[in-house]
């Protein structure tokens, strides 16, 4: 079957992951419908900032595509994760949905989520049978939580640090907690304290130190060094990790033609990662992965301009 005449509207990649290897991704709400609006966030700023759960999608609709789209890769992804362009936990389907990607595969599921929503009891039960929970946790003090996650006015980070301890108590799987460290914000010394004891309340598997290496949604935002997430991560214990480049084989879309069509395009005229979605067909994450990997072999490269990320080719002198 010809992987073109696919029609994918949940199912994207494999793209590759640093943190989940070839990860096959299900988007299970729309963009950019998010419980936060993260100042890092490198698919943009939150368009419909809401708490209220919906059915975006039913569960059967994945069902399909995804055994379609599994039965036309030539190699099997490592995970497939339930992300996408806003908060999948939003979806008060995600525990049906998981349920019918296990009567299809046995390849791992992995939830990406902020964790906002855990201090809900059904959120958690939703999620339970998932294999791998990587929720994030950014800050401690509720001033820094408001500044970095910009979240819905009705959330509060005790709650949701209760929330994840609750989870935890119930969920019999792995979990992985990421922490994204903007320079200057939440990488202060009183604040890591703080998030080591809050961590040592959730007990999860892995520590995942991250910073924001791609462009993210306020040009104000900035990077920690390797050595600084070093740092922090001895600070944090045994179960603490930064976390490295992808580098895993490539395989079933990581080619060079992803990369010439998307240079190829904005050689013409500066693009957003959402124009480059738009023109090429791509969901908006695979884009992002492949600017990422694009921007760090120098042929791509970015500036910012009323608050809105462009990219351009890298002239060669």
């Amino acid at each position: 079957m010809d992987k073109s005449s696919i029609e994918k509207k949940y199912i994207f990649g494999p793209v590759p992951s640093r943190r989940l290897g070839r990860s096959l991704g299900v988007d299970l709400v729309p963009y950019k419908i998010c419980t936060f609006d993260c100042i890092y966030c490198d698919v943009g700023r939150t368009t419909h900032k809401t708490i209220s759960r919906q059915p975006f999608v039913s569960p059967e609709e994945i069902q399909r595509e995804l055994e379609l789209t599994l039965s036309i890769l030539n190699k099997k992804p490592d995970y497939i994760t339930l992300s996408g362009s806003g908060e999948p936990t939003l979806n008060k389907n995600i525990g049906e949905i998981i349920r019918k990607i296990k009567e299809v595969t046995s390849i791992p599921i992995a939830v990406l989520t902020n964790g906002s929503l855990l201090f809900r009891d059904e959120v958690r039960k939703n999620i339970l049978q998932a294999d791998f929970v990587l929720p994030s946790l950014d800050a401690i003090t509720p001033a820094l939580f408001e500044y970095i996650n910009r979240p819905h006015s009705s959330l509060r980070i005790e709650e949701i640090i209760s929330g994840l301890i609750q989870f935890r108590k119930q969920y019999q799987g792995q979990i992985w907690l990421e922490v994204l460290f903007c320079r200057g914000v939440n990488d202060g010394k009183e604040e890591v304290e703080k998030l080591k004891d809050v961590i040592e309340k959730v007990e999860p598997d892995r520590i995942q130190l991250n910073t924001s290496v791609r462009p993210p949604a306020e040009d104000f935002v900035f990077p920690l060094t390797l050595k600084q997430l070093e740092n922090i991560k001895e600070k944090l214990g045994d179960h603490a990790g930064v976390v490295s480049e992808f580098m895993g084989p490539m395989g079933d879309r990581f080619d060079s033609d992803k990369d010439a069509e998307i240079i190829e395009l904005i050689k013409r005229r500066p693009c957003t990662a959402e124009d480059i979605s738009r023109a090429l067909g791509l969901h908006l994450d695979e884009v992002v992965k492949y600017l990422g990997k694009l921007i760090k072999e120098g042929s791509v490269h970015y500036r910012m301009h009323e608050h809105h990320c462009y990219y351009e080719g890298t002239l060669i002198h």
